[in-house]
């Protein structure tokens, strides 16, 4: 199905208005609209507007609530435990990396603990804000409630995607970060494919019969193309990427991102919120001689003059096709399938917008 293309400044004045009318303060709306288009510019649909009828519906069921701010309950100077009171990820999670940067910078290392969060989006923009400041950072990442992906040899769910995280920063150019679900794909791709956007693999889920496919029912059931996905009417199951090694980081995630940080591991019957275990480490404490800077240039310049296999044409890095795609969807809009937009104007319509099609 063609795309439409919109202006990205449009669709983050959409949302923010979307938002707003749905009862969050201004400067909530904002942020939240903000990621989520910065989601769509970095090619990473899954998590940018396609989440806004599911964010709202989450809200009118009290899954998540507009305003909250995250409370410190552990306070130390290199570790805090931060509660997001199920507030919106877009706001109690730059404010747990905020805590984490400070305390980094303070003692050159610093480990926070954010729990009980509203979906958190796109996790590499919390270490980009790290990479910003100059430090490296780790994040570990959970969904209780959303138990979506079967470990390696089982067709039954027990992970949530649990995403994984590593940022770097690099002098005087941009830093490298590597974001991934553990799943062979994020369940927002999944959502994006069935609203008739870039189709997933064809062996990314997994039915009770063990055959892979790509048969977005197997997560949703049966579902009209503009109506509600329910992750919990499927009869099977998203899949870890690289079999067991995948299915073993995913376990360390629910484990570190659920359990340690006390948001609980993803498990039915449990209300949604995202965990994540963040590590700061400031290269100039651990680093004295200052060899990390020239030695990540160096590095990285080796690996990009790696020759490429064809079909490629080139050996890319992490973020590098993510910038290459911000550039291109600011100069020529945000694609998004007919079906996302036209959920995007319902919702609109059902806190109250008028909008101009």
């Amino acid at each position: 199905m063609d795309a439409l293309l919109i202006p990205a400044a449009r669709l983050q004045n959409l949302v923010r208005d979307i938002f707003q009318s749905a009862g969050c303060p201004a400067d909530e709306a904002e942020r939240i609209a903000l990621y989520l288009v910065k989601a769509n510019l970095a090619g990473h649909d899954s998590h940018g507007v396609v989440r806004v009828q599911r964010y709202i519906q989450m809200k009118n069921d009290g899954l998540i609530h507009a305003g909250r701010e995250a409370t410190v309950v552990v306070d130390t100077p290199v570790i805090a435990v931060v509660d997001g009171q199920f507030g919106f990820g877009q706001t109690v999670a730059p404010r747990a990396v905020e805590i984490g940067i400070a305390k980094c910078k303070a003692m050159g290392l610093s480990a926070v603990a954010l729990r009980n969060a509203g979906h958190i989006g796109r996790v590499a923009d919390w270490a980009e804000m790290a990479a910003v400041e100059g430090l490296v950072s780790v994040h570990f990442v959970n969904a209780a409630g959303s138990v979506l992906v079967a470990p390696f040899g089982s067709f039954e769910r027990r992970f949530s995607t649990a995403p994984y995280c590593v940022g770097v920063p690099v002098h005087d150019g941009e830093p490298v970060v590597l974001d991934f679900a553990t799943s062979l794909v994020a369940e927002g791709k999944v959502l994006v494919a069935s609203q008739g956007g870039k189709p997933i693999p064809g062996d990314a889920l997994i039915g009770p019969d063990g055959r892979r496919s790509d048969d977005a029912a197997l997560l949703y059931g049966d579902y009209r193309s503009t109506g509600k996905r329910d992750i919990k009417a499927g009869n099977g199951a998203l899949r870890t990427f690289g079999d067991h090694k995948g299915s073993g980081l995913a376990l360390m995630c629910e484990l570190l991102g659920g359990a340690l940080t006390g948001n609980a591991c993803a498990t039915p019957g449990r209300p949604f919120a995202n965990g994540m275990l963040s590590i700061y480490i400031d290269p100039k404490v651990l680093d004295p001689e200052g060899m990390f800077p020239p030695e990540v240039a160096r590095y990285l310049d080796f690996v990009k003059g790696a020759k490429a296999a064809p079909p490629a044409t080139e050996t890319l890095l992490p973020g590098e096709p993510e910038a290459r795609t911000r550039v291109r969807r600011l100069a020529e809009g945000v694609p998004l399938p007919a079906e996302t937009w036209e959920l995007l104007l319902q919702t609109a319509s059902s806190v109250g917008l008028e909008v101009q099609r």
